[in-house]
């Protein structure tokens, strides 16, 4: 829904940038489970890690040089390692970094087995509105789509979309309809709310998220899960679904990562950066939700450690710190009816 989200300012500040930690996820590894004694051992681990380590300096020596190459000879290099070369020179800068940083700390045999979530569901929601947005308007949620992000293969594996039925403003608007390219006839036809989060539900849980693998949300920006998702339940009269009240704002993470501004980190300027075209209808949810895994996608390649940054609690949007233990997403049940 990023036009609705470009007209709103989000509300929390971006975390200042993590001191450099190995990346998270990467291919090949064995998929892990997370446990409160793993992430406290983790924990105490990672604390105790000497920066003073030569290791250190020659990485730094190492960045120095890499500050100092062309876009050309960034190119050529990351040809070299058989990494991929599209994006701008910034881009191509924190990928060579990563990359010799993930080699250096491997030869002092510092990386082993480190906690990640095993996939990552992408969820980019579509709901009812009106030219210029009116305050007064309530948005319902009329696509539900995710897209699974396995981390460790570093690829989309499934994808879940469905329409809903909105039960306030059951006739879309002319401005929705073509915005989201979403018909009256398609939404008619849907399912409630409640229907589809069960359907949801139940294709999370078919796929042994917060069971057998650990996972996190992911979203483009605050506004699906703190605004959207929220605004849904009331209208629907459940309780806001516990899988969704952590997630990862691959904005924050994006622009941390990369140091880039906050305007910088749209959609399409995150493609864009990233050397990538847009592929599908813009303001279609499962696409967008496909673009952003994506970026995802690209972003873990790079060495970012995607981990949760924002959380909801008693309906206000707060950030969660880069130092939280890390934990997975719950098993996905179904919430309980409001009284």
């Amino acid at each position: 829904m990023e036009e609705q989200k470009e007209n709103r300012p989000e509300a929390v500040p971006d975390e200042a940038p993590a001191p450099p930690v190995p990346a998270a996820c990467s291919p090949g590894r064995q998929h892990c489970r997370i446990s409160d004694q793993e992430t406290n051992d983790k924990t105490s681990t990672a604390s105790s890690n000497d920066f003073s380590d030569p290791v250190y300096k020659e990485i730094a020596i190492t960045n120095g040089y890499i500050n100092r190459m062309t876009r050309e000879e960034l190119r050529s290099k990351l040809a070299e390692f058989k990494l991929e070369t599209r994006g701008v020179k910034d881009v191509l800068k924190k990928r060579l970094k990563n990359y010799y940083k993930k080699q250096k700390l491997m030869q002092k045999e510092q990386i082993s087995g480190q906690s990640c979530y095993d996939y990552i569901c992408v969820v980019d929601f579509e709901a009812t509105c009106e030219e210029g947005n009116p305050p007064e308007f309530v948005h319902e949620i009329i696509e539900f789509p995710v897209v699974l992000v396995n981390t460790h293969t570093l690829e989309i594996e499934d994808s879940f979309q469905q329409y809903v039925k909105p039960e306030i403003n059951p006739k879309l608007s002319n401005f929705c309809i073509n915005l989201t390219g979403i018909t009256q006839d398609i939404v008619d036809k849907a399912d409630t709310f409640p229907q589809v989060l069960q359907n949801v539900v139940d294709w999370m849980r078919q796929r042994e998220l917060g069971t057998k693998y650990s996972y996190s949300m992911l979203t483009d920006g605050s506004w699906d899960m703190s605004k959207f998702l929220n605004i849904q339940c009331r209208v629907s009269r459940i309780k806001y679904p516990s899988f969704a009240k952590k997630w990862i704002n691959i904005r924050k993470s994006y622009g941390n990562f990369y140091k880039v501004p906050r305007n910088q980190t749209k959609l399409t300027i995150m493609l864009e950066k990233l050397g990538m075209n847009y592929d599908g209808r813009p303001h279609s949810g499962l696409d967008d939700s496909k673009n952003i895994a994506r970026i995802a996608i690209r972003m873990l390649q790079d060495g970012c450690d995607l981990r949760v940054n924002e959380r909801i609690h008693g309906g206000q949007l707060m950030t969660v710190s880069s130092s939280a233990p890390l934990e997975g997403a719950p098993a996905p049940q179904m919430p309980r009816y409001r009284n």
